[in-house]
This record gives C-alpha cells, sequence and structure tokens, in this order.
C-alpha cells in the first residue's frame, strides 16, 4: 500500500536511538524517550513544505499521528512541526 500525505504534510519513519548510554548502560524499553528524529519518506504536494523525501528531520515532541503501513510504524507530521533537517 503506498500512501501520498496532502497539503503540507509529510510521512516519516521514526530513527530509532541507541540503546546504550554512553557509559555503557543498557535501557529498558520503559526508560526511552520517543524519538524525535525521523526518515521522512513522501511529502505532500503544496510548495510551501521545505523537505524532501530521504531528509533526516527533528520535530516537536508531542506532533504527528502515528499509523501503521503494511507493518511498520510511521507518522504524518504537519510542515510546522518539522523543526530542522540534520545535516551530514
Amino acid at each position: 500500500m503506498k500512501f501520498k500525505p496532502l497539503g503540507e504534510r509529510a510521512l516519516v519513519k521514526l530513527v530509532e536511538r541507541e540503546e546504550k548510554t554512553a557509559s555503557g548502560i543498557v535501557l529498558p524499553d520503559t526508560a526511552k524517550e520517543k524519538p524525535q528524529t525521523a526518515e521522512v519518506i513522501a511529502v505532500g504536494d503544496s510548495e510551501d513544505i521545505k523537505v524532501k523525501e530521504g531528509d533526516v528531520v527533528v520535530f516537536a515532541k508531542y506532533s504527528g499521528t502515528e499509523i501503521s503501513l503494511n507493518g511498520d510504524d510511521y507518522m504524518i507530521l504537519d510542515a510546522d512541526d518539522i523543526l530542522g533537517v540534520v545535516e551530514e
């Protein structure tokens, strides 16, 4: 199934964080925070959205709508909730 966001929205897949701290302590699932970085999978058709497919973005903590497609978890984010693009 394909999904195309409408307007100023982006479909993103969360980027998982490390499961260990810098000192080597393994974090249980209950201690992990929800990731705030994601890879852009698809973007809406608005000219105002500033990200493209493949970008890694940082988004606001309590934003987005979680969905499941083909057994994978994704989020739909409004353009206003995307705080920036991670550049390498």
